[in-house]
C-alpha cells in the first residue's frame, strides 16, 4: 500500500506499474493480450497484479487490449470497449441469447497477439 501512496505522491508510477503498461501499448490495433499474457510476457507476477495495475493506472493506454483469457468484455466499460474493439476490427464472437446483455465476446482465438506478429512496426 505505501508503494501505491508514495507513487501518488511523487507522481511517478511503481517501476512494475511501467512495464505493464509498456506491454500494453505494444499491443497492435485489433488484437489483444490476457492479464496473463502480459505478466508471461513480463516474466513477474501473475494476472491478478496485471489486472490491478490496469485498474489503478490503465486509461492512458489501450486498456481495451488486456482483456481476461475467457473474451468477456470488463464489467462495467462493455460498450467503452466495444467502440474500440469495433473501430479497431477486434475478432469478436456473436453473443449468445443467454449472455447477460447480449453482448458480444472476443474471439480470443483470433485476436491473441503472441508478442511477436507485428511487433516490429510497434517498437
Amino acid at each position: 500500500m505505501s508503494e501505491e501512496s508514495d507513487a501518488g505522491a511523487a507522481g511517478e508510477l511503481p517501476e512494475y506499474a511501467e512495464r505493464v503498461l509498456e506491454v500494453a501499448e505494444l499491443i497492435p490495433p485489433g488484437r489483444v493480450m490476457t492479464y496473463g499474457d502480459v505478466a508471461e510476457w513480463l516474466d513477474e507476477g501473475g494476472p491478478r497484479q496485471v489486472g490491478r495495475v490496469m485498474a489503478l493506472y490503465g486509461g492512458a493506454v489501450p486498456w481495451w487490449r488486456v482483456v481476461r483469457s475467457d473474451g468477456v468484455l470488463l464489467p462495467g466499460h462493455e460498450l467503452r470497449a466495444m467502440e474500440h474493439y469495433r473501430a479497431e476490427g477486434t475478432p469478436l464472437r456473436q453473443a449468445s441469447r443467454a449472455s447477460d446483455g447480449h453482448l458480444p465476446r472476443l474471439d480470443m482465438r483470433r485476436a491473441r497477439w503472441d508478442g511477436e506478429e507485428g511487433a516490429e512496426s510497434h517498437t
